[in-house]
């Protein structure tokens, strides 16, 4: 949108019998930006305004004269109230385009500080969705640490039960051994103790026979003498 776009739309206005404003300029040319309408209608008004021409009379024409001396002289007094006015306005006008401005420039800031505070919270999400999966990765690991400990400290334990069951079963043989020992010593004692009573008998026997032995020489020694 420039100043002929604005300035042809405000003339068609104008011609048509309807107020230039910037409302009707805007809706004249379907849209546009109200700060850049209000600067160039400004213009065009500034560039379009007519000085009023003093009022003709059929009158003496030193009255005319005069007349014509005060009408141009009023005139020019309208004008410059005109043109006071048209400056105030216009200095009013560029007040509210900088107001305009300002306000577009802040609505701009404060969109990009609402694009960055949304990207800082997906980046937010998107990190707290990282550690969430982080730590149920964690979690499976410590769940799975924990079953390996606890089937290590099963194992342990069978094994150490194994080991007592080993060591009972070695200690009541070796309760058997040492029973078995003992018994076999008695017997041996036994069995010894017999075989000196045996020997003893032997000996005794022996003894007696020899006793007998003698005793029957002797006997059939008297037998022969008698």
């Amino acid at each position: 949108m420039n100043f002929e776009d604005v300035a042809a739309a405000a003339g068609k206005l104008q011609e048509a019998g309807t107020p230039v404003t910037i409302d009707t300029v805007r809706d004249a040319l379907g849209g546009g930006s109200a700060s850049a309408i209000s600067r160039h209608l400004a213009d065009w008004r500034a560039a379009t305004a007519k000085q009023p021409e003093p009022p003709r009379a059929e009158l003496p024409q030193n009255l005319v004269d005069e007349l014509a001396r005060w009408a141009q002289q009023f005139a020019e007094e309208a004008g410059s109230g005109t043109r006071d006015t048209l400056a105030r306005h216009e200095e009013e006008l560029d007040a509210l385009r900088e107001a305009g401005d300002a306000l577009e420039s802040e609505r701009d800031q404060l969109q990009t500080e609402r694009d960055e505070l949304n990207a800082a919270r997906d980046d937010a999400l998107a990190t707290v969705a990282e550690r969430d999966e982080e730590i149920e990765r964690l979690n499976a690991e410590l769940r799975n640490a924990k079953q390996v400990a606890m089937d290590a400290l099963v194992g342990k334990a069978k094994d150490q039960l194994a080991i007592e069951g080993k060591d009972a079963q070695l200690a009541e043989l070796r309760s058997q051994i040492e029973k078995n020992v003992t018994q076999t010593a008695a017997l041996s004692d036994a069995r010894l103790a017999a075989e000196m009573e045996l020997v003893g008998a032997k000996t005794a026997r022996d003894s007696l026979e020899a006793e007998n032995k003698d005793l029957r020489a002797q006997i059939a020694a008297l037998r022969k003498k008698s």
